[in-house]
């Protein structure tokens, strides 16, 4: 199965859940969640969203207190989520 590691860049506190694209190589994404009320976990449910896959297939490696985050995503190749996410760095 694949697993494929990217980098995001998170802004708690935003109007709306939504990812906002790419920017060098780095996917940005916004929660409306505040960071001690789980912002981590609306993003992880998000990407799960965008990607079409179980929550549980999606994963925070790293960054857990930090906007800057790695996530580790299962059953989902590296080509198609750059194909979704051009210039993401995976």
């Amino acid at each position: 199965m694949a697993e494929t590691r990217l980098a995001v860049r998170l802004t708690p506190r935003a109007g709306r859940d939504a990812v906002d694209g790419v920017r060098d190589g780095v996917l940005r994404v916004r929660v409306a969640a505040p960071p001690v009320d789980g912002a981590n976990e609306a993003l992880l449910r998000l990407l799960a969203s965008e990607l079409d896959v179980p929550r549980r297939a999606v994963r925070l490696v790293s960054g857990e207190t930090a906007r800057a985050k790695v996530i580790e995503v299962d059953g989902v190749p590296a080509e198609a989520i750059v194909a979704r996410w051009p210039g993401l760095r995976v």
